[in-house]
C-alpha cells in the first residue's frame, strides 16, 4: 500500500489523471516501432498503463530492490521508457537515466558512480544489440544484482519484463510519497569531468512546469514527444508536461522525417516537443499545410547560443517556445512573439510563463564575475556541481559555498537594453548529437584511429553535431572504434565524402 501526503511526487501527477479519466488514451508507441526494437506498437489508456506500471514496480520489488535504491533506464523513446520510470517510482526507486548512444565505458562509469542495483534495457534498438552492452557493464558495476530487458532474445541472467507484464505479480510496500525524495539521476560531462546529477520529485516537477507553462499548452493535449527522454530536459518535456496537462503522448523514436509527420497527422497531434533545429526545418517546409493541427512547438536547444541568431519563426497559427538547455544544470524557455523573433531574455528572476506580471518564479539567470551565465532556482541542484574542497592547509577558511551553477556557457549583458545573451558553449566541452564530451576525450579517440584518419563533430541540423570517423577504409575505422568501446551508432566512419555534414 503506497501512503501519500501533501508533498506531489511524479507518481501523484500519474494517479490524478488515472482517477478522472481512466479510458482516456494516455501512451502511443512510435508506428516505426516494429522496425526499431523488433516489437508490436502499443496504444495505452490511463487504465492499461497502470496496470502494466503496477506489474512492473511488483517485479522490482519482489526482486528485492530495496525503497531509494537506484535503478539504472537504458531504453529508447518508447512506451517501455515512460512505463519503467512511472514503475520504479512506485516501487520507492531512484531513476538513473542513461543515454541511448552512450558506449560501454559511460554506462559503467555511471553504474558505479550511483551504485545502482538494477538494470533495464532494450533487446535491440536499430540493429545494436543493448541487451549484450548493458550485460557487460553490468558485469563491471559490483552493486548490480538484477538486470531486465523487454524483447526478444535476450542473454542468459537476463530477466523478461514482457514476461512480467503477461503474468502480473500483485506485490506492493507502504512507503511515503515524499515530493522532496531524491526521484532521478542524470548525468553531465564539465570541464572538471563527469558528474553525475539527481534531482527531487519537486525539482523534476519543477522543471515541467517551466517548458509547461511558458509554451501556453492547454489542457488534454494531443502531444508528440521526438526529443530523447534520458537527460532531464527530454525528461521534463515530455513525461512532465504530459502529466501535467493530462493528455495523451505519442513517441517518436529520434529521426525518421516521414514517419514523425505521418504519426503527427495520424494522431492528430496539436503539440510538439522537438530538437529546436527540427522546428524550424518544419516551418521553413509549410508546418501549416503538412502538420494541419500542430498549434504549439516546444523547441529545445542543445546549443543555446544559436537562438538568438535563429530565423525568424514564420508557421502561422502556430507557437514556437524556445527551451534553452544547459547540459543538466537546469533550462528555462520563452515564447516567441508575434514578430517571430527570439524573446529578450533578461537577467535576474524569471516566472513562467514569462510575459504574466507576478507569475511564479521559474528560476533566475546572473553573470558570474568569470563572465558566464549562471543558473538558481527551484529546479537547479546546486550542491551537484559544487566545487570539490582543495587540499591544503586546514588553517584557511573555505571560500563560502555557490548559491548558483555555473552553466559555463558565455555570456554578456547589452549595454542598451540589458538583455542578455550566450555567446559561447563550455570551452573545452564539445556537444555531439545531444551528448557532451571533453575535447581531449575526442583526440586521443582520434589519435587511436591510426595515422591520417580524422574523427571530427560534423553539423547537423537536428542534433548540432554528429560525430565522424575518416579513415583509409572503413573497416581499420570500425575497429580502432571498437577498441575504443564506442557504440557504432554514435559514431559514423566514412571516406573523404565532401557533402558528409548534410
Amino acid at each position: 500500500m503506497i501512503q501519500s501526503n501533501t508533498s506531489p511526487t511524479v507518481e501523484g501527477l500519474f494517479r490524478r489523471i488515472l482517477a478522472r479519466q481512466p479510458d482516456a488514451l494516455a501512451l502511443i508507441d512510435p508506428i516505426n516501432k516494429p522496425r526499431v526494437t523488433g516489437q508490436a506498437a502499443r496504444r495505452l489508456t490511463f487504465a492499461q498503463a497502470d496496470r502494466a506500471i503496477s506489474a512492473l514496480s511488483a517485479h522490482f520489488i519482489d526482486s528485492g530492490l530495496p525503497a531509494n535504491s537506484v535503478i539504472a533506464i537504458h531504453l529508447p523513446n518508447t512506451v517501455e521508457f515512460m512505463l519503467t520510470v512511472l514503475a520504479a517510482h512506485r516501487a520507492g526507486l531512484i531513476v538513473a537515466l542513461l543515454p541511448q548512444l552512450w558506449r560501454q565505458a559511460e554506462l559503467t562509469v555511471a553504474l558505479n558512480r550511483t551504485g545502482a542495483r538494477a538494470v533495464v534495457t532494450m533487446s535491440r534498438i536499430d540493429g545494436v544489440n543493448h541487451a549484450d552492452l548493458a550485460m557487460n557493464a553490468a558485469a563491471e558495476a559490483f552493486s548490480i544484482r538484477h538486470v531486465c530487458g523487454f524483447g526478444d532474445d535476450l542473454p542468459e541472467g537476463m530477466a523478461s519484463l514482457d514476461h512480467v507484464l503477461a503474468h502480473p505479480s500483485d506485490t506492493t510496500r507502504a512507503f511515503i510519497q515524499d515530493g522532496r525524495k531524491a526521484a532521478v539521476i542524470s548525468f553531465d560531462v564539465t570541464a572538471d569531468g563527469f558528474r553525475a546529477v539527481p534531482r527531487t520529485h519537486l525539482n523534476l516537477i519543477a522543471g515541467g512546469l517551466a517548458v509547461f507553462l511558458e509554451s501556453n499548452v492547454a489542457q488534454g493535449p494531443r502531444m508528440m514527444s521526438a526529443f530523447a527522454p534520458s537527460s532531464f530536459a527530454g525528461l521534463t518535456s515530455s513525461l512532465l508536461v504530459w502529466l501535467l496537462a493530462g493528455g495523451t503522448l505519442s513517441l517518436h523514436q529520434p529521426f525518421d522525417g516521414d514517419i514523425f509527420e505521418q504519426q503527427v497527422n495520424n494522431d492528430n497531434c496539436d503539440t510538439l516537443v522537438v530538437p529546436a533545429q527540427l522546428a524550424l526545418r518544419l516551418a521553413e517546409n509549410d508546418l501549416p499545410g503538412r502538420l494541419p493541427r500542430v498549434r504549439h512547438v516546444i523547441g529545445l536547444w542543445r546549443a543555446p547560443e544559436q537562438i538568438a541568431s535563429s530565423p525568424t519563426w514564420t508557421a502561422a497559427n502556430t507557437t514556437l517556445t524556445d527551451i534553452y538547455l544547459f547540459g543538466e544544470a537546469g533550462l528555462f524557455g520563452a515564447r516567441r512573439g508575434a514578430d517571430g523573433a527570439p524573446a529578450p531574455i533578461l537577467p535576474g528572476p524569471h516566472g513562467a510563463p514569462r510575459d504574466v506580471a507576478g507569475s511564479t518564479v521559474a528560476g533566475e539567470t546572473l553573470i558570474t564575475p568569470k563572465g558566464t551565465l549562471g543558473l538558481r532556482g527551484p529546479m537547479v541542484t546546486i550542491a551537484a556541481y559544487a566545487s570539490p574542497v582543495p587540499a591544503g592547509d586546514s588553517s584557511v577558511p573555505a571560500p563560502p559555498p555557490r548559491d548558483y551553477v555555473d552553466t559555463e556557457y558565455a555570456a554578456r549583458l547589452d549595454r542598451t537594453t540589458g538583455t542578455l545573451f550566450i555567446t559561447a558553449p563550455p570551452s573545452g566541452i564539445m556537444a555531439v548529437g545531444g551528448y557532451r564530451f571533453l575535447a581531449q576525450d575526442l583526440q586521443e579517440w582520434a589519435r587511436r584511429l591510426g595515422q591520417g584518419a580524422l574523427l571530427t563533430a560534423l553539423p547537423d541540423r537536428l542534433s548540432g553535431y554528429r560525430l565522424a570517423g575518416r579513415a583509409q577504409d572503413n573497416a581499420r575505422a570500425r575497429e580502432a572504434l571498437a577498441e575504443l568501446g564506442l557504440n557504432p551508432l554514435m559514431v559514423e566512419a566514412f571516406r573523404d565524402r565532401p557533402n558528409a555534414s548534410n
